[in-house]
């Protein structure tokens, strides 16, 4: 570790990979998938008591209210768990947030529950990468900035949806996020340990279509069929793929008996735009191939959704940000580079508000979202080291290097 300062090497010395790894099992031990509320609400006990010996107030605030299309077609308000909230020194001049989630991808009925070791460094286990791990080498760095004489201000958000949209926690996110100096997120990194650049925005749509019911037998002319409908616009959909534009179709429900011309269907698909022109472009697409399907068909749709992860764009300050960073991390041993991705997560609505953000600053694993997730043990110690000293550099040099 060349590069640091006598200062900084006193900083980084107490971090140390055990107990950052024993809450890491600890917290993977606890199912808190997006839709497990039980769940969520042991998870965020046990991050407001752990985070608690920071020298800030801990709160869990409620969920925004959410609707999410049902299988009949009807919109239903969803129910999250609690967000968490940690803020030290909100009077400070200069301030940062550090955001990271609590919930996974794993519901409460999914087979994979617990850890078990590959090798002397994989750990194999439900949310060790993404990011059980993350948070709690957040708290280590957090932790060890603190014995520095801190006098940055910080707040932490950890929500309790991101896995599912951050549709309840987008209004925190935003209002968190102002007026802050960088931003930090705790996404695993890519694979090779890269640091993510750009990323596309993201909207989850959900398309009723309503027909009308007919024997299929004895008067089908009479009869509307919504799944065809759906079909013909999952098609369309589809063809508005270009480069910085994915759409995908993903999933159509309703129907009927074989016997029947079926009246309701709803095409659940997924837009990532790379740019806001993109996005506008594409959700002009969509409203215009909702009326030619309907005038075609002679059915009636509802469009249900948004574009509700802006598309990430790369800022000289978030520029600046990864410099510094880097520099950092080169300080430490840890080369560092990073690249686009498709991917989205909350830095994609922290850069929307202006804020420089830096979202996979969490650990280093692979197979995420997956029975095969594993996370890398030593870059537990090693990323809140680079936590400890890139907010210590903050601190110190006051404003990001130009």
């Amino acid at each position: 570790m060349t590069g640091l300062t006598s200062e900084e090497r006193d900083l980084l010395a107490p971090v140390e990979r055990a107990t950052i790894l024993a809450r890491t099992l600890d917290w993977a031990a606890i199912n808190s998938g997006t839709g497990h509320i039980e769940g969520l609400a042991a998870m965020a006990g046990q991050l407001a008591e752990a985070f608690a010996v920071l020298p800030g107030e801990v709160t869990l605030v409620d969920p925004a209210p959410v609707d999410k299309v049902d299988s009949q077609g009807h919109a239903r308000e969803v129910v999250h768990g609690r967000h968490l909230v940690l803020s030290v020194r909100p009077q400070a001049e200069r301030r940062v947030i550090l955001t990271g989630h609590m919930d996974t991808v794993y519901p409460a009925d999914h087979p994979f529950q617990t850890c078990r070791w590959l090798d002397e460094n994989r750990l194999n286990g439900p949310g060790t990468a993404d990011m059980k791990g993350g948070l709690s080498l957040m708290l280590a760095g957090l932790a060890a900035y603190e014995r520095s004489g801190a006098t940055l201000g910080y707040d932490v958000l950890i929500n309790s949806d991101e896995e599912t949209g951050s549709l309840s926690s987008a209004a925190l996110i935003a209002e968190l996020a102002q007026g802050k100096l960088a931003a930090l997120t705790y996404e695993p990194a890519l694979p090779g340990g890269q640091m993510a650049r750009a990323r596309p925005g993201s909207g989850n749509y959900a398309v009723v279509v309503h027909g009308r019911a007919a024997h299929a037998g004895r008067n089908p002319e009479e009869g509307r069929n919504a799944v065809l409908a759906a079909g013909d616009l999952a098609l369309r959909l589809a063809a508005m793929r270009r480069p910085g534009l994915s759409v995908n179709p993903a999933r159509i429900e309703g129907g009927a008996p074989n016997n029947t011309v079926p009246d309701l269907a709803i095409l659940h698909f997924n837009m990532r735009p790379a740019t806001p022109e993109l996005a506008a472009e594409a959700q002009a697409h969509i409203q215009a191939a909702v009326a030619e399907v309907c005038a075609a068909h002679d059915v009636h749709m509802h469009v249900h959704g948004h574009v509700s992860r802006p598309p990430k764009a790369i800022s000289a300050g978030t520029e600046a940000l990864y410099g510094m960073v880097s520099k950092a991390a080169a300080d430490l041993g840890q080369p560092m580079s990073w690249k686009d991705t498709g991917g989205v997560c909350d830095g994609n609505n922290i850069a929307a508000c202006g804020i420089p953000v830096l979202d996979t600053m969490g650990a280093l694993g692979g197979s995420i979202h997956s029975p095969d997730e594993f996370l890398l043990a030593d870059s537990l110690d090693a990323r809140a080291r680079l936590t400890a000293l890139v907010l210590h550099r903050l601190d110190r040099h006051g404003v990001l290097p130009a």
